[in-house]
């Protein structure tokens, strides 16, 4: 039989409010048995005791929003995303070529545009650095796609090529393409970017595994599944082979993709998978019950969908308001159809206009189907008009925050704030406002676009300042969130959004002992101090599964 563990000697974050002290949590068979006062446990026990020295417990981290298969298939590809500045990111490149000379197509991605004149790096740089091979790379937050000569050629792209209407082809003076094609324009290549294979799929899902566990996240939501799209994999037969091979060792929702120009008639084939991973998968290790659908582009290439016009580098109105991917009155239809078949909706809104077209379509399913238990979240949230956030509250609506991007950094302060009107820099990620309503919160990475530690975006949605930086929080003071809540959005605001508030997201008894060591204890010093927490242990199912070399937790005799 197999022993109990203790944990104690350190504050236990429960999943909501302060951290309890002076109490230790029992595991007993994967789950979690009592937590208790220090002062009940026995004297005498044969229990593996794990003492945190200080360190804080805190249920598992929950990535809402994420693409764990296209991230570590990166990391086994040209990765790009520790380059600093376009220099780094060219000898990364050549690098990768030297060292993969059987390689036909460069694939990959992490290219940051703000590295980037306007954000749109050109191809004659992929043209030298890679040799003439075709090279297809995807910027950081995969909105982008950066294309060599030799790439557009086999695509059959020429100054002739009309942009799509959810994309946009950067051009030269003549209209030949630039090399950097925008959103729906990246898909120009589909028809000759070679496929993903399913090895590499699931190679890149174990290395994404591995990853994040280190990171102490043992559940998340796949923001993608059940079509490859920008060059990225269709994840699920990744999963399903995990699942059967037994290496999938945290539980996923996958938020089935939405394909933009199709029809009503997807809500039918999502139900059908929704209902056949239930039956494959009762233990829930995979659940399909979500849908993601885009709304609308991001800000920095100027396609999030805004109320009011860009501007342009002189500080003139342009006629550009952004992107729709959707028409709005098609998007309450399915929202609705979703709605009322039970399956829930995750939407990527990141401009105003966005944000409000998405909470009409949340308002008309209401309107048709009543109250229902939907859970739906709308991501990103960018731009938020003032009069749109009490909405969220109203429409059961829950913010999916990716809170990593609620800061001054450079692509955001050269590539957005410059093009948008006067007063919209206070309207940046409101968090605080969202708090003040009372609306529920989630959180998560995006990662590969950004960095998936969830302590990073912690420290920045308590501070909304980068670690060093003399720069004043982004959108002011006011827009902070405490650590409770910040934690909370980590833990068990995902579990709530993941339907999985049962059984995880929480340290409470019959809850599954899926757990994070925190040392530091993040609330034991101040708050610009968060960033220096690391993980030093990582628990699934009462097994460790990831240990830090300089943990402080030891087993006690």
């Amino acid at each position: 039989m197999t022993s109990d563990i203790i944990f104690h000697g350190g504050p236990v974050f429960t999943g909501s409010g302060a951290p309890l002290e002076n109490h230790a949590v029992i595991v007993r068979g994967g789950r979690i048995a009592a937590v208790v006062p220090e002062t009940d446990l026995a004297a005498a026990s044969d229990a593996r005791r794990i003492d945190l020295r200080g360190a804080l417990l805190s249920p598992g981290f929950q990535d809402a929003h994420i693409h764990p298969v296209g991230g570590g298939i990166e990391l086994l590809q040209c990765n790009l995303t520790d380059a600093e500045n376009a220099e780094e990111t060219a000898a990364l490149i050549r690098a990768y070529v030297a060292e993969n000379p059987e390689v036909e197509w460069v694939l990959g991605g992490g290219w940051g545009m703000d590295h980037y004149p306007g954000g749109n790096p050109p191809r004659q740089l992929l043209d030298e650095a890679a040799g003439g091979r075709p090279v297809l790379l995807q910027s950081r937050d995969h909105h982008s796609t950066w294309a060599s000569t030799a790439a557009i050629e086999r695509a059959g792209i020429t100054a002739e090529t009309v942009d799509p209407e959810d994309g946009r082809i950067v051009r030269e003076a003549d209209g030949y393409p630039a090399g950097t094609f925008h959103e729906g324009a990246g898909d120009l290549f589909a028809q000759v970017r070679p496929a993903t294979s399913d090895e590499l799929a699931y190679q890149g899902l174990l290395r994404a595994q591995d990853e994040l566990i280190a990171l102490g996240i043992t559940g998340w939501q796949d923001a993608m599944v059940g079509a490859g799209v920008a060059g990225i994999a269709d994840p699920l037969g990744a999963y399903e082979r995990a699942i059967e091979e037994g290496t999938l060792k945290v539980h996923v929702v996958g938020a089935q993709w939405w394909v933009r120009d199709g029809g009503i008639e997807q809500v039918e084939r999502m139900i059908a998978r929704r209902e056949a991973a239930a039956a494959a998968h009762p233990d829930r290790r995979l659940d399909l019950g979500t849908t993601k659908i885009m709304v609308d582009g991001v800000a920095e290439n100027q396609t999030a969908a805004m109320l009011t016009p860009y501007r342009d580098g002189s500080g003139h109105d342009t006629c550009n308001h952004g992107l729709s991917f959707i028409a709005p009155e098609n998007l309450r239809r399915y929202v609705t159809a979703l709605d009322a078949a039970g399956q829930q909706v995750h939407m990527h809104a990141l401009g105003d206009r966005a944000v409000r077209e998405a909470l009409d379509a949340l308002q008309d399913a209401h309107d048709v189907n009543g109250a229902t238990d939907g859970r739906h979240h709308l991501a990103h949230l960018q731009i938020v008009a003032e009069d749109d956030v009490p909405r969220f509250a109203e429409l059961d609506a829950i913010a999916n925050i990716q809170a990593l991007w609620a800061t001054h950094e450079d692509q955001l302060d050269e590539l957005t704030l410059p093009f948008l009107q006067d007063g919209q820099e206070a309207r940046q990620y409101p968090f605080g406002d969202f708090a003040r309503e009372g609306v529920r919160f989630a959180a998560g990475s995006d990662w590969p676009v950004s960095t998936a530690d969830p302590i990073a975006a912690i420290h920045i949605a308590v501070n909304r300042t980068v670690p060093g930086s003399d720069r004043g929080p982004l959108g002011g003071a006011h827009q902070r969130l405490d650590l409770e809540t910040a934690l909370a959005a980590y833990t068990s605001g995902t579990a709530y959004v993941n339907r999985r508030e049962g059984d995880t997201g929480s340290i409470r008894e019959g809850y599954l002992a899926n757990l994070v060591v925190l040392d530091p204890n993040p609330f034991a010093g101040p708050a610009s101090e968060i960033h220096r927490t690391r993980v030093a242990s990582t628990w699934i199912e009462g097994q460790p599964v990831y240990e830090a070399e300089s943990a402080t937790t030891r087993k006690e005799s």
